[in-house]
């Protein structure tokens, strides 16, 4: 299934369930929630995406905690399930957070970053109150790796819903 289907899907389920959603991206750079908002109608469910390419802005825009980062580094479990919850409170409309987080964090390459090797992908998903995170281990150029973590976020929040 395309990315234009699986995002379609997505924001449809939103839509049915009055969900909203927020989107955190490091690595991907804005990808995942511009995927998202190519759906028509994605306004009704999209509160927005955060581009947190620097890491202090982890901690002070989305609320990963300082600890975390200085012990670990931005690519890390933690750091992606943190975003996700940070996220969704970061993008609140009229007060209200939004019901699904979700963050990407990694290392795109060319280089190692923070001791992990390129490829290294952490995924996070806040939904509820159920919080989770994915890894992946992804081979290929900056942009195949960005690309492919755009992919599997928008598998794996499907199969969540689903």
């Amino acid at each position: 299934m395309s990315e234009a289907s699986l995002a379609a899907g997505i924001i449809e389920t939103l839509a049915a369930r009055h969900y909203t959603i927020a989107v955190a991206e490091s690595l991907t750079g804005g990808l995942l929630v511009s995927e998202l908002i190519s759906t028509p109608g994605a306004s009704v469910v999209v509160n927005g995406g955060v581009v947190a390419y620097n890491t202090e802005l982890k901690h002070t825009l989305l609320g990963v905690d300082a600890q975390v980062l200085a012990a670990h580094g931005a690519v890390h479990p933690d750091v992606a399930v943190q975003m996700a919850v940070g996220v969704r409170d970061a993008l609140a409309v009229a007060g209200e957070s939004a019901y699904i987080g979700i963050s990407t964090t990694g290392v795109a390459g060319p280089d190692p970053q923070d001791g992990q090797s390129v490829g290294t992908v952490y995924l996070g998903f806040a939904i509820g109150t159920e919080v989770r995170f994915l890894e992946l281990n992804l081979e290929g150029s900056r942009e195949d790796i960005r690309k492919a973590s755009v992919s599997e976020s928008l598998k794996e929040l499907a199969r969540l819903l689903s």
